[in-house]
């Protein structure tokens, strides 16, 4: 079981100067693929240049386009397009649903089923937050399954087939099993971070087909031995599909 912790979220804390070189895991000629960091927003605020500029510093890049988002509370790998081609080209297929994305996350909460399918239109509450609606207009989906890592403490994959605002978090709490860390969403337990990590991409980019995966490095649930043996099982079973 988890124990009651009263940590602040790195999340809840304003954006600073960005720390530390953001890590590059993944370079091409017309694109590179970074793995971000917990707390930091991917556009810009009145202080702060946003995160494509401060990568483009870091890498020496005159210009660097953002062609899809990740929640400031959220880790792992963004694309970062390094000319309005590739942009242009990453816009469409992501549209077209050509990406394949792979989220981890890890819950306390016993899901209603351990896997299958989230579908349902999201509508905005008055809090600003979203929920899913039983409707099915223009429906988020998300595909996932779970396995329990010790008691207490359950590993999902989660594979989005659309990219609603929020999509992941709001599947996670309809399961009954809010993110660790989510206090938006459910999660009352202040935690180091919220524990949602974008882990791989899988794409074809002009004949070249592509995996990336990175797996996370902070969070100490997410280090922990139980739940980095189910994430190296993971990761084979994603580079070998």
């Amino acid at each position: 079981m988890l124990p009651k912790e009263t940590i602040t979220s790195k999340a809840d804390i304003a954006d600073a100067d960005i720390p530390e070189p953001i890590a590059v895991v993944y370079r091409h000629p017309d694109f590179i693929v970074i793995d971000k960091p917990i707390g930091i927003s991917v556009h810009k605020d009145q202080q702060l240049s946003g995160l494509p500029d401060w990568v483009a510093q870091q890498t020496g890049d005159a210009k660097l386009w953002l062609v899809h988002r990740l929640d400031k509370i959220t880790s792992g790998l963004l694309i970062l397009a390094r000319n309005s081609a590739a942009a242009a080209e990453f816009s469409r297929l992501f549209q077209t649903h050509k990406i394949e994305k792979h989220y981890i996350a890890l819950s306390s909460g016993k899901p209603k089923k351990k896997q299958g399918m989230v579908t349902g239109d999201m509508a905005k509450t008055r809090n600003g937050s979203w929920k899913l609606c039983r409707s099915q207009t223009n429906p988020a989906v998300t595909r996932f399954h779970s396995v329990l890592c010790e008691p207490g403490l359950r590993l999902f994959h989660l594979m989005p087939k659309s990219g609603k605002t929020h999509q992941l978090r709001v599947a996670m709490k309809s399961l009954g099993s809010p993110i660790l860390g989510d206090q938006r969403y459910g999660d009352k337990t202040a935690l180091d971070r919220t524990y949602l990590h974008a882990y791989a991409l899988k794409f074809e980019y002009r004949g070249e087909k592509i995996v990336i995966t990175q797996l996370p490095h902070s969070g100490k649930y997410f280090l922990r031995a139980e739940v980095q043996q189910q994430l190296l099982r993971l990761t084979i079973d994603c580079t070998t599909d």
